[in-house]
């Protein structure tokens, strides 16, 4: 097995992350659980930095935590941990899937802001097959981004959804024919998400998800909606658009 940790990247105000175990289908490791929260931490430290996504190498994108090392170890504590920082994480997150993503993989998808694929990708978590109940931040994504009917297909009936049925249910925001129209559409997505105004956008991100879990602080709205309205990105923006040209947004 390779011992490739998942590689950060930094590309002007992309962040990538790449999973580098393709022989195993990009099975995590609980090293790599820390590794990602190690790497996301550096992200959202990052200011320059406005979305990040997430990708894999080969064949898969991923196929979740590594069963022979759940006895005695808590992995559903620890995949919960690394998604829900996933989820709240500053920059807007977008997550590439080639081919199967599987068990907590799916959770880790979900937690990102938009998920494009492939006509090749599937999903499929076997937690119940296995005797694992799922954690509580991964049945309250499925719920929220899914519906509970598709959630207990998923989680208790352990179906197997193909990549039309991924975008029909809603966790394929795109999907693309082939692995280079993949490549093609989320370098450009990326670009167009760079291009937008940082402070609306990570606030609209932050505020969207707490409107989505019944969590809105509307005092923490009230003060990143006064940011915005004061911020020199709106002026540029404003005067890009009466300019009829691109706008250059600096994040204050």
């Amino acid at each position: 097995m390779s011992s490739a940790p998942p590689l950060l990247e930094f590309h002007g105000h992309l962040a990538r992350i790449t999973l580098r175990r393709p022989q195993v289908a990009n099975r995590l490791e609980i090293a790599d659980l820390q590794c990602l929260q190690d790497q996301l931490k550096e992200v959202n430290a990052r200011r320059d930095a406005r979305v990040l996504l997430l990708q894999a190498e080969g064949r898969h994108f991923c196929s979740g935590f590594n069963i022979g090392a759940v006895p005695g170890v808590d992995a559903g504590a620890l995949f919960e941990a690394l998604t829900d920082a996933w989820e709240q994480a500053r920059p807007v997150t977008v997550a590439a899937i080639q081919g199967g993503v599987f068990g907590g993989a799916t959770d880790l998808a979900l937690a990102c802001d938009f998920r494009l694929g492939v006509a090749s990708c599937e999903m499929f978590v076997p937690a119940a097959r296995l005797g694992l109940h799922f954690y509580r931040g991964g049945m309250e994504r499925y719920v929220n981004r899914l519906g509970l009917g598709m959630a207990k297909r998923v989680l208790l009936g352990g179906e197997t959804l193909d990549a039309v049925a991924m975008r029909d249910c809603g966790f394929l925001d795109r999907l693309l024919p082939d692995a280079e129209a993949l490549r093609a559409a989320v370098s450009h997505f990326c670009d167009q998400l760079c291009a937008q105004a940082p402070l609306a956008m990570s606030g609209m991100k932050k505020h969207l998800n707490a409107i989505a879990n019944g969590r809105l602080d509307v005092d923490a709205l009230a003060k990143d909606l006064a940011a915005a309205n004061a911020s020199q990105d709106l002026q540029e923006g404003v005067q890009a658009w009466m300019e009829k040209r691109a706008p250059r947004f600096q994040g204050c």
